[in-house]
């Protein structure tokens, strides 16, 4: 994406690799399933056997970044669209 004077800063560090709004997507339903991904189950299920193996994440430290990730990219979609400022 190229800088244009009305995109506010947050917005552009975002998607400035990304063109479309499909790609803004992506990138953010990607976020969202690594969000859930991120979420420990290894420490609450503890009898099954696959879970840590599918599981590998077993602190917190990841979901509280992850977190706000998905909310910023979110709020920079809705940022876009509602300006207008995907290029066609």
């Amino acid at each position: 994406m190229e800088k244009k004077d009305n995109i506010p800063m947050w917005v552009f560090l975002a998607f400035s690799s990304i063109n479309t709004k499909k790609g803004a997507l992506i990138l953010i339903w990607s976020c969202v399933v690594f969000t859930v991904y991120c979420f420990p189950f290894s420490l609450y299920f503890t009898e099954q056997a696959w879970v840590k193996q599918v599981f590998l994440i077993d602190d917190w430290s990841w979901l509280p970044m992850m977190i706000p990730i998905v909310i910023w990219y979110y709020l920079s979609l809705r940022w876009m669209d509602k300006n207008q400022a995907w290029e066609s």
